[in-house]
């Protein structure tokens, strides 16, 4: 795994300015198509997860600023979630550039170049489920996990992290209600994803198979979009006279 991330990273920098060159460098707008590639081996769902997770472990530790490879891990989970729009916004919201309108190689407005790989913006083709849907709604419902509870490390997309105390019975809807309290968040601006899947109100901890050292990414859509929706009860005063 170590060796595929030096292979994207080992002279990523060295080349960064010279073909973008800050502000100034082509910049196309983000394509909607998803790269579609094949593993060497059949993947499950848990090892795209782990390979993914260590990618976005390791990426900071490279060439690059934190901040925009938080934005561009945001990008990539809302881009395969089919929200276009939003993942549009997050790159434009922290000034990166796409030459080639894919986030596979992108650069920050300094000029660092950042390449992601292949398998952090789509599954393979040959991805092995782990559960089908239809297996999952044939079968009766699995057993509630125990009460135990421990703290749960919420990443938001404003670069913050969150921590809650929850326990693998309780669902996301929970969840949301919890961070509400926890950081005046309203339920109806928060977005859960986990492995690139957007987590639904109903889903239980124990069905994501998260680890407790798991990570779960929250987009705040009003902050990543600067523009938080008007409230339906405020009406616009009349505009004073010049």
């Amino acid at each position: 795994m170590g060796g595929c991330v030096g292979r994207y990273w080992g002279d990523s920098h060295n080349r960064g300015s010279a073909r973008n060159g800050g502000r100034g460098g082509r910049n196309e707008p983000l394509k909607k198509d998803r790269p579609k590639w094949k593993s060497d081996y059949p993947m499950t769902e848990g090892q795209l997860r782990s390979k993914r997770d260590e990618f976005w472990d390791t990426a900071p530790a490279f060439e690059g600023r934190k901040e925009i490879w938080d934005a561009l891990k945001a990008a990539a989970v809302a881009l395969e979630c089919n929200d276009h729009e939003l993942a549009q916004a997050i790159v434009d919201g922290a000034s990166i550039t796409l030459p080639h309108g894919t986030l596979t190689e992108c650069y920050d407005e300094l000029g660092n170049r950042y390449q992601l790989p292949v398998y952090c913006l789509a599954p393979p083709v040959n991805l092995i489920s782990e559960c089908s849907d239809e297996d999952r709604s044939d079968s009766p419902e699995p057993p509630v996990a125990s009460k135990k509870e421990f703290q749960l490390k919420v990443r938001l997309s404003t670069g913050k992290d969150v921590r809650l105390n929850t326990s693998m019975a309780d669902t996301i809807g929970q969840l949301k209600k919890q961070l509400q309290a926890q950081e005046d968040i309203d339920v109806l601006q928060q977005r859960w994803f986990f492995s690139g899947k957007l987590l639904t109100d109903r889903t239980r901890l124990q069905d994501t198979k998260i680890q407790k050292d798991f990570v779960i990414q929250v987009i705040v859509n009003s902050q990543v979009l600067g523009a938080p929706k008007p409230s339906p009860i405020t009406t616009p005063s009349s505009p004073k006279s010049q």
